[in-house]
């Protein structure tokens, strides 16, 4: 985490309150005209934060965006409709009032020996009240994206890397190399935001895969496939060995044209104004993406020896990098971390980061939670399949949530939030890491925040302190 993303954490973080969600009644709303437009409008539903669109309220409580070229905000969008602020909190399949729900989750909670917070797909605020409540109860976080996002982790706590933002990608790099990525089919307006529009002529070299086909529309860029084929650990091998004054020839055995091939783009990369290396942690193999991360920032290391370069990680999905940011800003460490219960016993740590000890799907599988808070605010994505039904779960989700957690039926809490930009104002990380954008609801249905329900929950949990933490 960088020292200026920290700072802007904290900046942002400060000035954030509580939602009251008086402010966004119905009533409130009466007078709302049938079509409410916001220009300027910020997507929270993908980390390049796009900030130019225009979108529209209708009256019906639906939302589109005219003329969008972005279909993964077409999709997210459709999952907002009239009867989002009518959605009713539940407790064991039960239609309950807040209250209710509140006082069954501050339970649970209290009664948790090791309970997870998983998903944690919300914003700045959200992920400040996430931490003190887990402080409260001695809870473990983990991201929806907890995968990819600890790979990245990994390598910046063992190599350090070069990181360059979309700023300086649009005025300066010449030279893009794109990892076994192709940033339109999970990024759709990548190109458009990042380099569009500009009269600067760039080459655009895709190793490991195809061309991505919303590259060949850009104007003064030539683009190519280089080793499209080759595996990923080999093309690394080879290519870390050329940075570190390796001759071709001295690399017959893994492949003369290979070798020769990436020294062609070495000599590029030494003879460009600026290069950025692009990749997506979710794009790269498992179990073992960090060791790739790590020689592609030993790549870019390497070449700022003599010239100019950076990495630019496309990732972050779902408030991921803005949770990951503000835990590492509350705490000193990032997610997948066990904050202990405030009653923990003598001699333990208060903290204890492991990327693979509380890794999700670890925990569920191996039975080592006894209660859920799942949070998704962003997107309706349900808990995982693994969770047992003997494991209580509080859910702090997407209106479309509401039934799946019914029909969980007994120990399940669910209560409806808001999505930040959506029906909240909120602040979230961009992609590259060094900016926090403010978002403005663009809708407003009577729902509380994340931050809020949080907040409460934090409160009665305090009146009802946690259980002694056993070994």
């Amino acid at each position: 985490m960088t020292h200026i993303g920290m700072e802007l954490a904290k900046s942002a973080a400060m000035h954030l309150s509580p939602i009251d969600p008086s402010s966004t009644s119905p009533s409130a709303a009466a007078n709302v005209p049938a079509l409410s437009i916001t220009r300027d409008w910020t997507c929270p539903f993908c980390p390049l934060l796009c900030d130019d669109l225009v979108v529209e309220s209708h009256d019906d409580a639906t939302l589109a965006v005219p003329n969008t070229e972005c279909p993964r905000l077409a999709q997210a969008l459709a999952c907002y409709g009239g009867s989002d602020a009518q959605c009713r909190n539940s407790v064991d399949g039960h239609d309950l009032d807040l209250d209710t729900a509140l006082t069954r989750a501050a339970r649970i909670l209290s009664s948790a020996r090791r309970p997870l917070f998983g998903a944690l797909t919300t914003d700045v605020a959200g992920a400040r009240a996430l931490y003190t409540l887990a402080a409260g109860c001695g809870a473990i976080l983990d991201h929806l994206h907890g995968d990819p996002m600890s790979a990245a982790t990994l390598a910046l706590q063992d190599r350090g890397s070069f990181f360059t933002t979309l700023s300086e990608v649009r005025s300066r790099a010449d030279l893009l190399v794109f990892f076994g990525c192709q940033p339109s089919q999970r990024y759709p307006r990548f190109f458009t935001r990042a380099l569009e529009g500009t009269e600067l002529k760039r080459e655009l070299a895709f190793i490991g895969c195809t061309p991505d086909p919303a590259a060949s529309g850009l104007t003064n860029a030539r683009v190519e496939a280089i080793l499209p084929d080759t595996d990923p650990f080999d093309t690394l091998a080879l290519w870390s060995a050329l940075c570190e004054g390796r001759r071709p020839s001295a690399l017959q055995d893994n492949g003369t044209d290979a070798a020769e091939t990436l020294a062609t783009l070495q000599a590029r990369i030494a003879a460009a104004r600026y290069t950025v290396l692009v990749y997506e942690p979710a794009a790269l193999p498992d179990p073992h993406a960090a060791l790739l991360i790590e020689a592609l920032n030993r790549i870019v290391k390497a070449a700022n020896r003599a010239a100019r370069a950076g990495c630019l990680a496309l990732s972050g999905d779902d408030g991921a990098l803005t949770v990951n940011q503000t835990v590492t800003w509350l705490s000193g460490l990032p997610l997948r971390t066990h904050i202990s219960a405030p009653a923990r016993i003598a001699g333990t740590a208060a903290l204890d980061h492991d990327p693979y000890r509380y890794r999700t799907a670890r925990l569920l599988a191996d039975g080592e939670i006894d209660a859920l808070l799942w949070v998704a605010s962003f997107a309706p994505p349900a808990w995982p399949q693994a969770l047992k039904q003997a494991v209580p779960a509080i859910v702090l989700g997407h209106p479309a949530l509401a039934k799946a957690a019914k029909a969980r039926g007994g120990a399940t809490v669910f209560i409806p939030v808001a999505t930040p930009g959506i029906d909240s104002s909120g602040y979230l990380f961009r992609v590259d890491g060094s900016v926090v954008m403010p978002l403005a609801a663009a809708r407003g249905a009577a729902l509380p925040s994340v931050a809020t329900i949080a907040a409460h929950l934090a409160v009665r949990l305090h009146a009802q302190p946690a259980a002694q933490v056993q070994p």
